[in-house]
């Protein structure tokens, strides 16, 4: 499929009143390459899309919000998800999210928590659904004012509306594959 967003540049460059000469100087490249740009006739690089995105004040996923892909399978391979670090705690990224805003989607990841360390908070929960499978060491869940002693091999399920917190009760790094439905997004928001 061909993304084809020339429309909408040329669009947006019109109606802040930018002429293609404007355009060109500001991002570095011939106006004759804009005007293609524009009519689809040519496909830019990231960079070039970037630096016209940024010349005319867009966010770059202005330019894709039309496009989705629904694809059926979804792979996550060894080495490749994201990992966000935090203080005692580790996320490995184990789904992708084609649909960060649909109801039924499902966010899923590995977590490793320190001894000593917890996730979570006991002031407020979330919407949704957790499932946890600790595939090793020994912990507690906090759940409103109810503890849950979990070892390797458990797993564990509860609605997230209430406050709730995973903790490290051991003296190695548990670790557990961690399911949220709806996503909470958390590899949407580490870069902001």
């Amino acid at each position: 499929m061909r993304y084809r967003f020339g429309e909408k540049l040329r669009s947006i460059r019109e109606r802040k009143g930018l002429t293609l000469k404007e355009v060109s100087e500001m991002v570095s490249v011939s106006e004759s390459l804009i005007s293609q740009i524009e009519r689809n006739k040519v496909s830019p690089s990231m960079d070039t899309l970037l630096a016209i995105a940024d010349s005319l004040g867009i966010d770059f996923e202005f330019l894709f919000k039309d496009y989705k892909r629904n694809r059926q399978v979804e792979i996550v391979r060894a080495g490749e998800g994201d990992c966000i670090v935090q203080p005692g705690v580790t996320f490995h990224q184990l789904s992708m999210m084609t649909e960060p805003d649909a109801e039924h989607s499902i966010e899923a990841f590995l977590l490793e928590v320190s001894p000593g360390s917890e996730k979570g908070d006991l002031v407020y929960g979330h919407a949704g659904k957790e499932l946890g499978i600790l595939l090793e060491g020994e912990g507690e869940l906090v759940y409103g004012t109810s503890v849950y002693q979990l070892h390797a091999g458990d797993s564990i399920s509860f609605s997230s509306d209430n406050p709730h917190i995973l903790r490290n009760m051991g003296k190695k790094t548990l670790k557990a594959i961690w399911i949220i439905s709806p996503p909470r997004k958390l590899f949407l928001k580490q870069g902001g």
